[in-house]
């Protein structure tokens, strides 16, 4: 990410301006909203439009060249999209809001998902785009989940050519709530140069990055906002004894009774309101803000939400890990009950007590230090270096837990990487462990043959991601390689085979003797040793050292992979009583597999997983191609469990060919196909195909 230490726009400081009272407006809420929506949908732009309003910013940059508060780390501006969180704390009519525009792209949702329980509501930002419908309701689906209460804003009504209702019928099937339309644009030209507010009323003129400007009422729009505003009225009367009684009537209910209406039923989770504006050119900003501001339920219901109380000892939870370059690492957290100072010493959930060196507001990639965090408020502890991500931070010597479990996405995709400069070993395993840190869903591990680092990851982009930033920002030149397959042999037949071990080199020699037979065992059973030796012919105490010798003999087949699912047994041999040692035996119990193994028939073993594809319906028989396709077996299909329009297709697919299988799924799926997979068995592989694996193998060897 870029770096932390430089200057909040919009101040005059130097690298931090310590501002203790900025701690929060004296008597305001302190609210805590995401930003979330399709790729590209205009997220970041939205932010940087409610920045600007607020007065965080004296005006609003523009993602495309590069001058926004957000996605300002070097791979989002490089590659034009989220890629991390980003946060920014405004004030707003003396209430507090921060503010989490959340990546869109399917490959990062898993740091949306840490972020939205801990948030009071959330902004939805879509368009009318028939393509992004499936990554909407990936989206919305995660917010029904969670009970989260929610704005839809149709965004980029500056350019839309089809009709607000059209649109909102396009949208429905993504969200199991009903879409509530509490404004219509008025069309001059073709254009949406206003909009119809139907809760107060009341009309308004859009003005290019400025408040909307009052009007009179058009009379030529009249009876289109008498009958938006009647739909609306009648589904706030499925909930309002009142309201639908006034309908029967024909009286006009009181505009404060609607406007109460509107918050309690976002609040209970009956709809979802539908605001319209322009991010980019700043339009419909002041009545979604204000919309946050009367309608949206505070810390107390989230707290609710989240089944913990009020009144409860200080609490806080990680939603975001960064790595500084200069300032250590960060914390960034939202306050659920009490209150943090800069220097309290507290404890972390599966980590130690530690004191807290600084407290901060974010700002994109700008810190402002404050002195006192309080309940509601999202601010970055200064290091607290054993708070991993979702870690709760307690009052000291307690035991805090989260007040939500963050369970980390299983991982689609993966790749192997080597510093180019050996030397750079020791960094390279520094720099992927910040990055864990930071990424629950980057899985780094060891590769099996100790030489490299596999990472595992959530697609393509995420992997390329983590790969740049090893390399610009730890300056870490590194290469890549596909995942070793974890290929396996095993044998068909029974050998018996005798290992005999004799060297004499002056003094004591080395004699060790033993007959093996080597024998298969159905899939799955592992290895096993039986020792049937009888009269002594090898005395006990040498016994294990053939079973050593034979098992590390078993470690390397003759196909030149570890070799699984055989029984051997130890059945006679012969000792020296001075030459004789544990050495001795077991080179010769290895000697004796290396002979066996040849003679029974060796076969090549391939990893099969069994995979769970989920995919909107329309893309499902491309799904199936890509299974066929890849050697896989089509096990079923079912329609995904309350997933309008998606199905789910349980397959068996080797390992060895799930290599790209997410790139083609999504490419087919508009971004938002994906999978699970968990090993099920080895398979036996044959013909050519065995041909080309083993003299792979032998080539990586030599």
């Amino acid at each position: 990410m870029a770096d932390l230490s430089k200057t909040m726009p919009g101040t005059s400081g130097g690298r931090e301006r310590l501002a203790s009272d900025l701690s929060g407006p004296k008597g305001g809420r302190r609210m805590t909203i995401a930003i979330v929506g399709p790729f590209q949908s205009g997220k970041t732009t939205l932010l940087e439009s409610i920045l600007a309003r607020t007065g965080a910013l004296q005006r609003p940059g523009n993602v495309s060249d590069g001058t926004s508060a957000g996605d300002a780390s070097a791979q989002a501006r490089q590659h034009a999209m989220s890629v991390e969180p980003n946060m920014a704390t405004v004030e707003y009519l003396a209430d507090h809001f921060t503010f989490i525009d959340c990546p869109g792209s399917i490959e990062f949702l898993h740091d949306m998902r840490a972020v939205l329980p801990l948030c009071d509501a959330a902004i939805v930002v879509c368009e009318a785009d028939a393509r992004k419908i499936p990554a909407l309701q990936v989206i919305l689906h995660a917010l029904e989940d969670l009970r989260l209460p929610r704005f839809l804003f149709l965004n980029k009504i500056d350019v839309a050519t089809a009709r607000v209702r059209e649109t909102l019928a396009l949208l429905q099937p993504a969200s199991r709530l009903p879409l509530l339309l509490r404004q219509i644009p008025i069309w001059r030209n073709g254009l949406a140069t206003g909009y119809l507010d139907l809760a107060s009323e009341r009309a308004y003129i859009y003005r290019d990055h400025a408040e909307s400007a009052r009007m009179d009422l058009p009379s030529d729009e009249l009876i289109r906002e008498k009958e938006a505003r009647f739909t609306m009225l009648e589904r706030l009367a499925d909930y309002d004894d009142a309201i639908m009684a006034a309908l029967i009537d024909e009286t006009e209910p009181p505009k404060e009774r609607v406007f109460a209406d509107l918050a309690q039923e976002l609040r209970e989770g009956h709809v979802v309101p539908v605001l319209i504006g322009a991010s980019l050119k700043g339009n419909g900003i002041t009545r979604l803000l204000k919309a946050l501001r009367h309608e949206t339920p505070g810390l107390e219901a989230t707290l609710q939400r989240l089944s913990l109380k009020p009144d409860a000892q200080p609490l806080a939870q990680v939603i975001r890990t960064i790595h500084t370059a200069h300032g250590g690492k960060l914390s960034v957290a939202r306050v659920l009950a009490g209150s943090f100072s800069d220097g309290d010493t507290v404890a972390i959930s599966g980590g130690k007590d530690e004191r807290i060196a600084g407290l901060s507001r974010l700002l994109g990639q700008g810190l402002m230090r404050v002195t006192t965090a309080k309940a509601g408020d999202c601010v970055a502890f200064g290091r607290l270096d054993s708070a991993m991500t979702s870690a709760a931070i307690g009052v000291a010597k307690s035991h805090p837990s989260p007040a939500v479990p963050i369970v980390s996405p299983m991982p689609v995709m993966a790749t192997m990487v080597h510093a180019v400069d050996r030397r750079d070993d020791v960094k390279l395993s520094a720099a992927a462990q910040k990055l864990a840190d930071e990424d629950p869903a980057l899985i780094v591990e060891q590769a099996s043959d100790g030489g490299a680092m596999v990472m595992r990851g959530q697609g393509e982009m995420h992997l390329r991601i983590v790969i740049e930033r090893i390399q610009q920002r730890f300056g870490i030149p590194i290469t890549q390689a596909k995942v070793a397959v974890a290929y396996r042999e095993t044998i068909r037949d029974h050998v018996g085979a005798r290992g005999r071990h004799k060297k004499q080199s002056g003094g004591h020699g080395q004699f060790g003797d033993c007959v093996l037979h080597v024998e298969p065992l159905e899939r799955g059973a592992g290895i096993t040793f039986h020792d049937k030796v009888t009269g002594g012919a090898v005395p006990r105490q040498y016994v294990p050292a053939v079973e050593e010798g034979a098992r590390a003999a078993l470690l390397r087949g003759p196909l030149g992979f570890p070799v699984v699912d055989v029984a051997v047994t130890l059945t006679d041999g012969t000792y020296h009583s001075v030459d004789s040692s544990d050495m001795a035996f077991q080179i010769a119990g290895k000697l004796a597999v290396d002979e066996a193994l040849p003679k029974a028939r060796p076969v090549l073993l391939e990893p099969v997983l069994a995979v769970e594809i989920t995919v909107p319906s329309d893309g499902l028989a491309k799904a199936s191609q890509l299974v066929s396709a890849r050697r896989g077996q089509i096990l079923g299909y079912a329609a995904r469990e309350d997933w309008s329009g998606w199905e789910m297709l349980q397959a068996l697919i080797p390992e060895g060919e799930m290599d790209g299988l997410i790139i083609e799924l999504r490419s087919a799926t508009a971004g938002v196909g994906s999978f699970t997979q968990r090993f099920d068995h080895l398979a036996e592989v044959n013909g050519k195909m065995a041909e080309h694996v083993v003299l792979e193998r032998k080539r990586q060897a030599a």
